[in-house]
Parts: structure tokens; C-alpha cells; sequence
């Protein structure tokens, strides 16, 4: 699975947003004033990004407009930031059927913010700039009700469906074109210190309430079934349930992440009964 690409000269995501939102304000003339600011106001997603972002994380002590400058800073010296941005937003629009247009992820779906957010405080870490990073991770789980540290590393296509009780632990991984539903953790397992947290490879499908613990691999393809507690690795393509988590028979598809299937669970447990 390839993640998305994209040629800033050739938005298509950016064109299909303005468009889209362009279209909103003809027939919600209430919100004309929050679109134009938002998105029409604006000749790149990674200004419009900036100026969202920044608005949402809002505090007393670190206003809007002090945010979004750090928030440019980061956009303007990696490009990779904006290209994770748009491969998020694809995932959100192909994989969840309450997505009908491109622009509602950006505007109204905080699993994406937070995840942008997640970036901005990625980058900030990686400068050796930690306490920012951690106010930043402080003010997104405040905003969002997500917990990503900032120095966990996340790929680009993902998908964080609803977000509210997300944690993702410090030395956490997440490969590319992975789908998280809420509640989800990838923790440790006590005050253990160095690589203690899970590393979830491409394509994987984590269930709603999973808690997925220690410096363990969850297998490429691999899907794990909703309120299960993983504690060993699991191989690529199984699906896993129960608590703690075994391995139960095949993911239901390929692709799990891509496909959000989660009715395989319930076809095994019938086939095991």
C-alpha cells in the first residue's frame, strides 16, 4: 500500500475543499464568516491548516496568533507535514462513511486536528524544543481528547475515527495507512523506561476500546477486535481478540485499515461455537 502523494502545483485536495466549502456558503449563510476565515481566505491548505489549528489550541497563556506562527514554522521547513495532511484527509473521506466531502475532516473532525497538532509537536521535539512540544501535547489532549507524546512517530493516511480517549505512548510507532477507532492505547505496561510501547505496522485496523501494551509488533494487516487487551506480538494479516488478546483466525480482508470491517469477529466466534 502506497500512501498518498501529492504535487502542491496540482492540489486536487485543496481545489476539491475550496469547492466544496465555496458551495456551503450559498446554502449556510450563517457560517460564511467562519468558511471565509477558515478556508476561502486562504491560497494553500497549509495557511488554512495554520490558522485552524492555531484558533483551536487558543490559550491565555499561548494565544492563537503566537501559535500559528510555530505552526507555520513547522509547515514551511518540512514539507512532509502538509503532504501527511492530505494523505490523512484521503483516508478520512475513503474510509469513513460519515465523511461525505473533503473539507468536513478539516473543519469539523478532531481526530485530523489532533493528529496535525501530533505533527506540529513532533517537529518541535525532533528541534530539541521538548517543553513546547509538551504544551502542545498538553493543549491538543485538553482541545481534542487525544494524548499523542510528541515524540511518538505516526506515518501519513491515518485514520484517528471519533479520537475521544486516544493514547499513544512515547516510543510508539505507527506505519502508514493504519485506522484507529477511539478509546484505543498504545501504552506500556508499568514504569518500565526506554522502548516500551507498541509498533504498529502499514495497514493494521485497531478496534474501538483496544488497549495494546509494551514494545510489542502488530503485524502488517493485522486487525485487532474491539476491547481487547494485546500483550504479545502479533504476526501480519491475524485478527486478535479477547482479553488478554489470541490470535482468532485471518483479518477479514487484505487490507482491514482500508476497509474498516469489523464484522469478522462475529463470523469467528459463530465458526468456533
Amino acid at each position: 500500500m502506497e500512501a498518498y502523494r501529492v504535487d502542491v502545483k496540482t492540489d486536487e485536495i485543496w481545489r476539491e475543499i475550496r469547492g466544496g466549502v465555496a458551495q456551503q456558503v450559498e446554502r449556510e449563510p450563517m457560517l460564511a464568516s467562519f468558511l471565509h476565515a477558515t478556508i476561502l481566505n486562504h491560497d494553500t491548505l497549509e495557511s488554512a491548516l495554520s490558522f485552524h489549528l492555531a484558533n483551536k489550541l487558543d490559550s491565555p497563556v499561548a494565544p492563537a496568533l503566537l501559535i500559528r506562527e510555530v505552526i507555520d514554522e513547522a509547515l514551511a521547513a518540512d514539507a512532509g507535514i502538509g503532504r501527511a495532511a492530505r494523505a490523512d484527509l484521503a483516508a478520512v473521506h475513503q474510509r469513513d462513511s460519515a465523511c461525505s466531502a473533503l473539507y468536513e475532516p478539516f473543519l469539523y473532525f478532531k481526530g485530523f486536528h489532533a493528529l496535525q497538532a501530533h505533527r506540529v509537536a513532533h517537529w518541535l521535539w525532533l528541534q530539541k524544543r521538548r517543553s513546547l512540544a509538551l504544551f502542545l501535547q498538553h493543549r491538543i489532549s485538553v482541545v481534542f481528547s487525544v494524548d499523542i507524546h510528541p515524540a511518538a512517530e505516526l506515518g501519513q493516511g491515518i485514520l484517528l475515527d471519533h479520537a475521544t480517549g486516544i493514547v499513544i505512548g512515547e516510543t510508539a510507532v505507527v506505519e502508514d495507512n493504519v485506522s484507529i477507532m477511539q478509546s484505543v492505547t498504545l501504552g506500556g505496561t508499568g514504569k518500565e523506561s526506554g522502548d516500551r510501547h507498541p509498533k504498529v505496522r502499514r495497514g493494521v485496523l485497531i478496534g474501538a476500546g483496544s488497549k495494546v501494551l509494551g514494545n510489542i509488533e502488530i503485524g502488517q494487516c493485522a486487525q485487532v477486535a474491539s476491547g481487547s487487551v494485546v500483550l504479545k506480538s502479533i504476526p501480519a494479516q491475524k485478527l486478535v481478540a479477547g482479553v488478554p488478546a489470541r490470535v482468532i483466525g485471518d483479518a477479514s480482508c487484505a487490507q482491514p485499515a482500508l476497509s474498516m470491517d469489523q464484522c469478522a469477529l462475529s463470523e469467528v466466534d459463530r465458526q468456533l461455537r
